[in-house]
């Protein structure tokens, strides 16, 4: 059992050493290894209260690596999906800029305004695909002209 134990540890230790990861995903990668639910939840708590895993880490790093492509809602959104709470999301992206963000995604992608209602919508479609909320899109939609011509 011990020695199971201490595999198990050094699964989540090698896998750490690698990226973070939120505890839901680390259950998830550990749980086939495990004897018990049990025994990855105690494994779990260890590797918190030793610091060598954090949900809040975890939501910081992956904020700012996927950041400069995507929105808050979809970020969110992913977060929530390997585990994270409410609190720690909003914590995590109290600093994205989803205009700037945005804005930069459009500039790259299209750099022009729409000439009809069909290349409208395809922008439109691109972008909130990305995670941007409607008022991001319409700004950037509405006033790209005068950031354009701006820069």
């Amino acid at each position: 059992m011990a020695g199971t134990e201490k595999s198990l540890k050094a699964r989540a230790v090698d896998l750490l050493s690698r990226r973070e990861y939120s505890r839901l995903e680390l259950k998830r990668r550990l749980a086939p290894f495990a004897d018990s639910e049990a025994e990855v939840d105690a494994l779990l708590e260890q590797l918190a209260a030793d610091h060598w895993q954090s949900d809040s880490r975890f939501a910081e790093a992956f904020a700012n690596s996927r950041g400069q492509r995507y929105g808050s809602r979809r970020l969110a959104q992913e977060m929530r999906e390997r585990g994270i709470d409410r609190d720690t999301i909003q914590s995590a992206l109290a600093q994205q800029d989803d205009l700037a963000t945005a804005r930069a995604i459009w500039q790259r992608k299209f750099g022009r305004l729409p000439a009809d209602q069909q290349e409208r919508l395809k922008q439109m479609r691109f972008l909130a695909s990305r995670g941007f909320g409607m008022d991001i899109i319409q700004r950037i939609l509405r006033g790209a002209s005068r950031d354009i011509d701006d820069e």
